[in-house]
């Protein structure tokens, strides 16, 4: 008992990981470039996406493995404007099956890429729908069921932004890559040249790596130049819950969600973000100055999900280096628009979810099964409750929602937008609002379900379709040119 007792606390005090103060900041950010687009006669902009494989060069001398999107790893920024229409033209050259999925898109089933929509192996895939939402900071990443940690480990991700009049007016950072810059965060550990992606021992809630890189960038620091940059942040991880904030402790202006703006600026000196969630922040230098990016500790959680799932660790990320003489910067304005999101009391129907790990309500995934069915054009509540032993999150595709209430108390300021992910520590119930506009499709399912990654690839995930009025379920099915 004592040899086991011992070992234990070994166990505990070797569980945590820092590399607070270890960071030496010697690789400048690589920034994503801007997918190249064409635009069609009929006025549709048109993408190209090539899932491939290659070796990527993150330290000197040293060549790994990877995945990415018309290149090695990760891929471009595709960006939009609202009201266009979209087609992306996505070949797989990868040897197995994969799919894209447009993480925050409001789009019909058939085209949102999730496990019904698998692309083979030397096949191609061309989704095409139109942008009908604000301007946001969206992502896109693979979704074969069984496989999704894998694919987002091996560098598939990348972001897509959505731009509108309204943004487009508001007088914020908007150049992209000098002071509207992507973040796209990842934990990573390495063995020799190769990616590591084995699963730590007592770590329950999925990979853990032992240091982060930003757009596929280790030890990166970010050249600054004006006063006041605008920072989108990802959490690309596929497990790891991260609580921004500046090792200063300096306050920052939160101005956007998973699904766009906020109704005004929110000040705030952390921000926690759980695998999938977006942040937009506005950072305010002076010049000359340097602060660092830091990724601080918990702030709910028992002690042991703390200990070993990565509660209690922290992360330097970034180093932000101004200028000695930066260009002067517009304040923020005090208004950034109303919000489009929709109001419990035009609620038509309410539906309860329990979180656990072996499945929601009790349910492992089912590709055949369809779990829920909601009428297009209503408005619906849905209740989530976590009474496990860890936190997790929840995603539905489609939609953007509200949250309504924690616990009975209304949200914090970081939950106050659109959102489409959300993390539901244990214990907790949370009440969020969502509408379902469309277009109905019985047979084509959405899913909803836990974006710790490998929660979702063993059964933590269910799904939806949306059908018009007095219209029955189908039954869901395989589409073609895949």
């Amino acid at each position: 008992m004592t040899a086991v007792g011992g070992g234990f606390a070994w166990l505990w005090t070797r569980a945590d990981v820092s590399t607070v103060g270890k960071v030496r900041f010697s690789r400048p950010l690589a920034v994503p470039p801007l997918a190249e687009s064409t635009v069609d006669a009929d006025g549709t902009r048109v993408f190209d996406l090539r899932m491939q494989s290659g070796e990527t060069e993150f330290r000197e001398g040293l060549r790994t493995p990877t995945w990415g999107f018309n290149g090695s790893y990760l891929g471009p920024t595709l960006r939009a404007e609202r009201g266009e229409r979209v087609k992306v033209r996505i070949r797989n050259a990868l040897d197995e099956a994969s799919s894209v999925h447009w993480h925050g898109m409001h789009l019909p089933a058939a085209m949102d890429g999730g496990p019904h929509q698998m692309v083979a192996a030397g096949a191609t895939w061309t989704p095409r729908w139109k942008i009908d939402q604000p301007a946001a900071t969206l992502w896109y990443h693979p979704h074969p069921h069984g496989a999704t940690e894998d694919h987002v480990q091996r560098g598939l991700a990348g972001m897509f932004l959505l731009d509108d009049a309204r943004s487009t007016r508001l007088k914020l950072p908007a150049k992209y890559g000098v002071n509207d810059v992507p973040v796209i965060v990842q934990d990573v550990t390495f063995d020799g040249a190769r990616f590591d992606h084995g699963h730590a021992f007592l770590a329950n809630t999925g990979f853990l790596g032992k240091r982060t890189m930003v757009n596929g960038t280790l030890d990166p620091y970010l050249e600054v130049g004006d006063e006041r940059v605008r920072l989108r942040l990802l959490n690309a991880s596929t497990a790891r819950i991260y609580t921004f904030g500046f090792d200063d402790d300096r306050t920052f202006d939160l101005i956007g969600t998973d699904g766009g703006l906020l109704e005004e600026p929110a000040p705030m000196n952390r921000i926690q973000l759980s695998p999938g969630e977006r942040a937009e922040v506005v950072v305010r230098m002076r010049p000359g100055e340097r602060t660092v990016l830091r990724s601080y500790p918990w702030r709910e959680g028992g002690a042991w999900e703390k200990r070993f799932n990565g509660g209690d660790d922290s992360f330097d990320v970034m180093q932000l280096r101004a200028a000695k003489r930066l260009r002067p910067s517009p304040p923020l304005p005090a208004a950034l628009g109303k919000l489009e999101l929709p109001d419990a009391k035009d609620t038509a129907q309410g539906r309860f979810f329990e979180l656990r790990r072996s499945g929601i309500n009790g349910k492992p995934m089912a590709m055949d099964r369809v779990d829920d069915v909601v009428t297009r054009g209503t408005t619906e509540t849905w209740t989530l409750r976590n009474g496990g032993d860890m936190t997790h999150n929840f995603h539905v595709h489609d939609v953007q929602f509200r949250v309504l209430e924690v616990n009975g108390r209304e949200p914090e300021p970081a939950l106050r937008g659109r959102k489409d992910t959300v993390a539901i520590p244990m214990g907790t119930t949370m009440k969020i609002v969502l509408r379902f506009d469309g277009p109905a499709d019985p047979d084509t399912p959405y899913m909803y379900h836990c974006h710790l990654l490998d929660h979702e690839d063993h059964g933590m995930m269910g799904q939806f379709v949306v059908v018009e009025p007095g219209q029955r379920a189908g039954s869901p099915k395989k589409h073609a040119g895949h």
